[in-house]
């Protein structure tokens, strides 16, 4: 059985392309997904994206006991959402945190994540390559 991994977007990233291309650039996420799909096509990859905070954490509850990794970018609510974080913590799933953009080298608010503190890990600022890099970690588990 192949591994089931699943992407879940927040708040803001279904305007990947549109949104200030000059710091999350030229690229919309459901093109890059497909390329995504493409080169892993050995494994099963699902893609989840929602600007509504009670949808991120029902997918997480739906996708936490049953898939083998979760790719998650919580946008904007990685520094507000206790409630996010306390699902990512309640699931058995592991949860690797992707920021497309250094949140070091923005606005001192976003250096910390709440969500990124229940999460095995945090990739930051290396564009839309962070979710291969988490694709590739949980791959090699």
């Amino acid at each position: 059985m192949s591994k089931r991994i699943i992407i879940i977007n927040g708040p803001n990233l279904n305007l990947l392309g549109k949104r200030e291309p000059e710091k999350y650039g030229y690229q919309d996420f459901e093109s890059y997904f497909m390329a995504l799909r493409k080169s892993y096509s050995d494994i099963r990859l699902d893609y989840f994206q929602s600007n509504v905070e009670g949808e991120l954490i029902n997918k997480l509850h739906e996708t936490g006991f049953a898939y083998d990794g979760i790719v998650m970018n919580p946008g904007g609510y990685s520094h507000t959402s206790v409630s996010l974080a306390d699902a990512i913590a309640a699931i058995q799933t592991k949860v690797i945190e992707v920021h497309i953009t250094n949140i070091h080298a923005r606005e001192d608010y976003r250096h910390h994540t709440l969500t990124g503190a229940k999460c095995s890990g945090i990739i930051s600022g290396f564009g839309l390559v962070g979710y291969e890099m988490a694709i590739e970690y949980f791959l090699s588990l």
